[in-house]
């Protein structure tokens, strides 16, 4: 299931990130790739110890803990703090699946892993700024490609071929991080997207329909039935 969340960000929010990544030091996206994926990834990231990323990073979860749509789409159990990267003068990433199990600050004496069920990209630059930089991702319905508005987002299952296609001019910047939903696997979360998406409508069209208390039961016991915690 391939979701788009719009202004995640608010305009003035995405420009006082990109003012503080202005000031961070970037490092080869390489040092943090897999086996397989240091032949394809040519960008540049931000350290997962870098303060300023830290500091966005938390920003970020904050404002997606009050964002209804991310909670209906991924039903999030842990999420792994958001990490940045930069693509440009040719900049690319071909074609991959993300690492199914991430750790959270691996260097450290005790660190948390996640399963990454669900991947998330937030777009920081406008995409008139740079040329190229489309996410494109392979998906039931055939290849989507994706470049959205600044503060705009989008989530998408892990476990898709996906790749960024070549910034030719331009900085493309984003925040990129992943999800270990309720519920581990895909149809089963749209499922749920659809029923709650249904429920919330009938709500607001008509909030004493008598029915709606026997579907969100339905989606209540589904949720039941399915999660992982």
């Amino acid at each position: 299931m391939l979701v788009k969340i719009p202004a995640v960000l608010s305009k003035s929010q995405v420009i006082e990130c990109r003012e503080m990544l202005a000031s961070t030091q970037w490092i080869d996206g390489q040092s943090t790739a897999g086996h397989l994926a240091k032949n394809c990834k040519h960008n540049l990231q931000l350290p997962q110890t870098d303060p300023i990323g830290i500091e966005i990073g938390r920003f970020i979860e904050a404002r997606l803990a009050d964002n209804s749509l991310f909670t209906a789409a991924t039903l999030p159990n842990k999420i792994f703090p958001p990490m940045f990267n930069c693509y440009q003068q040719g900049g690319t990433f071909g074609a991959h699946v993300d690492n199914a199990i991430r750790r959270i600050n691996p260097n450290a004496h005790s660190s948390m892993q996640i399963r990454t069920d669900v991947s998330a990209t937030l777009f920081l630059s406008e995409p008139d700024s740079y040329q190229g930089g489309e996410l494109v991702i392979q998906d039931t319905y055939g290849e989507q490609r994706v470049k959205l508005a600044a503060g705009d987002m989008v989530i998408y299952p892990s476990t898709s071929l996906h790749h960024v296609t070549p910034v030719t001019q331009g900085q493309r910047l984003a925040s990129f991080f992943w999800i270990q939903s309720l519920i581990r696997q895909d149809d089963q979360r749209r499922i749920l997207f659809d029923l709650d998406c249904s429920i919330q409508a009938l709500t607001a069209a008509d909030p004493e329909q008598s029915e709606l208390v026997r579907l969100a039961g339905v989606y209540h016991n589904l949720l039941r039935q399915w999660s992982e915690v």
